[in-house]
């Protein structure tokens, strides 16, 4: 038997605890990272406090003091979430190019021992495989090189697609491609760019949904929204520095969603026009809502359009994961919690409107 709906004094009472799982049938919470010390006593329960490990991180010249739980927050995480996109599977394959597992992989086998039986994982692919350009961090002038790995679909298979199918399984939610933002001068046409991903994609496998994150701009047009529908393969909405409002990104991509099954994903990472080292000293150590941030017009404009992104999903039979950020709002639990008032008020609102 179908289970009713909860209140919306029930879900309302969930927000205060931060329990954000099963609030809507259209929507899934979550964020895009986790194990943050500064979400004891919202996420993850006090006596973690003992177990905090720390490291020093230097970014644009800064020191910073980085606090983190154990893996075994997991447990706790996926008791307030329903989706967790793992971000260090970035950085590194899971497995190299001798065929031996990487760290990475013994992590996240750790995070699949913890996690329950209905959690849902969305991995970030690794950089080496989807972006074009290598940075060289250690050198001053940050020069760039091509990348003689990007959309190497041999190497993506055996590396890392292969292996995180084996460690997740079902818990596999989906599979995130990220690009770097690249200058129009540095880019292909919109046409060359659109055939380079057709080859790739139409040979990756479908265990779980692919989602792309594209960061230029230019990129993005009626070509690409085409390519991306014909092949099911899901557009990343993603409130990041260089890229248009949500709501303009939901207008150019003609008001769809392109995953086959109806997978959707909007990611609140930065402030527009905030680079990534500005956002994160403003909001480290991501303890707490950071005002100046948050009570933007800008925010808010973030949080409504996510909520309309949420609306078009509901009309439209799709589902939307919501992926919230520290660096969008100093917190993210507290984004997920504003967005999630919202979004309890307009289903009111809808519910109200087809009683009267």
């Amino acid at each position: 038997m179908q289970q009713s709906q909860p209140s919306t004094t029930e879900l309302r009472e969930r927000l205060d605890r931060f329990a954000f799982r099963g609030l809507h049938p259209a929507v899934r919470f979550g964020t895009t990272s986790d194990r943050y010390a500064g979400w004891i006593g919202q996420i993850y329960p006090a006596d973690f406090e003992d177990r905090v490990a720390k490291r020093t991180r230097t970014l644009g010249g800064k020191k910073y003091e980085e606090r983190t739980v154990p893996v075994e927050s997991t447990v706790d995480y996926f008791q307030h979430y329903d989706v967790l996109e793992v971000d260090f599977t970035y950085y590194r394959p899971l497995v190299d190019e001798d065929g031996k597992p990487t760290n990475n992989s013994a992590v996240l086998q750790r995070y699949a021992e913890f996690a329950p039986d209905d959690a849902r994982f969305i991995l970030k692919v690794p950089n080496q495989f989807f972006s074009r350009r290598i940075v060289h961090r250690s050198a001053a002038s940050g020069d760039q090189d091509a990348n003689p790995d990007y959309l190497n679909f041999d190497k993506y298979e055996v590396q890392f697609h292969r292996p995180a199918v084996k460690i997740l399984g079902e818990r596999l939610g989906g599979i995130l491609f990220e690009q770097e933002y690249q200058r129009k001068g540095d880019s292909p046409s919109s046409a060359e760019n659109v055939d380079e991903l057709d080859a790739f994609f139409r040979r990756v496998g479908r265990e779980a949904p692919l989602h792309v994150e594209m960061r230029s701009p230019h990129l993005l047009d009626e070509q690409f929204f085409d390519w991306l529908e014909t092949v099911g393969v899901g557009y990343v909405f993603s409130h990041w520095t260089w890229l248009p409002p949500l709501r303009k990104q939901w207008r150019m991509c003609g008001e769809r969603f392109t995953e086959a099954g109806g997978e959707s994903m909007v990611r609140l990472l930065t402030p527009l026009r905030v680079p990534y080292a500005k956002a994160y000293a403003a909001t480290h150590p991501f303890d707490k809502v950071v005002d100046e941030i948050a009570n933007s017009d800008e925010a808010n404009r973030m949080k409504l359009d996510t909520v309309a992104l949420a609306m078009a999903a509901l009309r439209s039979g799709a589902t939307l994961n919501i992926l919230a950020n520290n660096r969008a709002w100093g917190n993210a639990p507290e984004l997920s919690r504003a967005i999630a008032e919202r979004l309890i008020a307009e289903f009111e609102s809808n519910r109200e409107d087809r009683q009267g």
